[in-house]
C-alpha cells in the first residue's frame, strides 16, 4: 500500500463483517472472480464489485500480483538499516523514489529507517549503497542485512 495509507495514524476502516469476508477471500486467491465470492458471501456478483472498487479506492485493500525476485533474475535482497540526521520523514521519501527501494518505514531503535532494497546481484547492491543511500543528504550510517532465504512471507493479516 502507499505511504499515505499504510500504518497512517488516523482512525480504522468501519468495516462490516460482509466487507471483511469479501478481503479475507480475497487474501486467499485474488483472482478469485466477484460471482464465486458472491456465493461464499451471500451477495450478487453486482455487490461484490461495487464493494471491491469501494475498498480497493479508499486504500483499505489492493490486489495485485506479488512475485518472486529470484525467479525474475533478482538474486539479492536486502533489509538495509539507516541511521539518519534531519527530518526522517524527507529522508524516507528520496529513499522510497529509488526503484531498487521497494519498502520504507520509519521506526524507533537503533535505525531510524529500514529500507528493503531488491538487486541483480552483490555489485549492484554495493553500487545502489554507495553511489544512492550513502550519498542522501541526511544519512549518518547504514547497515546492511542481506537475505540468505525467504522462510516466510505472508500478505493475510486478516481483518477486525
Amino acid at each position: 500500500m502507499s505511504s499515505n495509507t499504510r500504518g497512517s495514524a488516523g482512525k480504522p476502516a468501519q468495516l462490516d463483517d460482509v466487507s471483511k469476508k469479501i478481503i479475507e477471500q480475497l487474501q486467499v486467491d485474488g483472482r478469485r472472480s466477484y460471482a464465486e465470492i458472491g456465493k461464499a458471501v451471500g451477495l450478487s456478483e453486482a455487490a461484490v464489485r461495487q464493494r471491491v472498487q469501494k475498498l480497493t479506492e479508499s486504500g483499505v485493500m489492493q490486489v495485485v500480483a506479488v512475485t518472486d525476485p529470484m525467479q525474475l533474475g533478482f538474486y539479492r535482497q536486502a533489509m538495509i538499516g539507516i541511521c539518519a540526521t534531519g527530518d526522517t520523514r524527507v529522508l524516507a521519501d528520496q529513499l522510497a523514489a529509488i526503484p531498487a527501494v521497494d519498502y520504507v518505514v520509519l521506526t524507533a531503535g537503533s535505525f531510524d529507517i529500514l529500507a528493503e532494497v531488491v538487486c541483480e546481484n552483490d555489485d549492484e547492491l554495493i553500487a545502489l549503497l554507495n553511489s544512492q543511500i550513502r550519498a542522501l543528504e541526511g544519512v549518518s550510517s547504514t547497515e546492511t542485512f542481506v537475505y540468505l532465504k525467504l522462510h516466510k512471507q505472508l500478505y493475510n493479516w486478516g481483518t477486525r
